[in-house]
């Protein structure tokens, strides 16, 4: 897959930013690089290769280091809550952004 410079110009305007043309230009040859290095991966033979829940799942003296799930700081909402403008039951009152 290789990307036009009206491609470019395409995605530049859905995602609302203004390239210029060198600007546009090297983020063409960006994604073409990235499409480039990912039709590689593609080109790899996975046949007979099962998908793994983690990369380290194949690796036995790997062992993940997970943390703790504990409460490191005591829960502090009444204070934080306090130069709030608008607080109700515990939570944050904002003005409604979406009509």
């Amino acid at each position: 897959m290789s990307l036009t410079q009206s491609d470019i110009g395409r995605i530049a305007n859905l995602a609302r930013l203004e390239l210029s043309e060198a600007q546009s230009e090297r983020m063409r040859t960006q994604l073409n690089g990235f499409f480039d290095i990912v039709e590689q991966m593609n080109a790899v033979d996975t046949t007979g290769v099962e998908p793994l829940a983690h990369p380290t799942a194949v690796i036995d003296h790997v062992s993940l280091r997970l943390r703790p799930d504990v409460a490191s700081e005591p829960n502090n909402r009444e204070a934080n809550q306090r130069s709030a403008p608008a607080v109700e039951r515990g939570l944050f009152l904002v003005p409604k952004v979406i009509e």
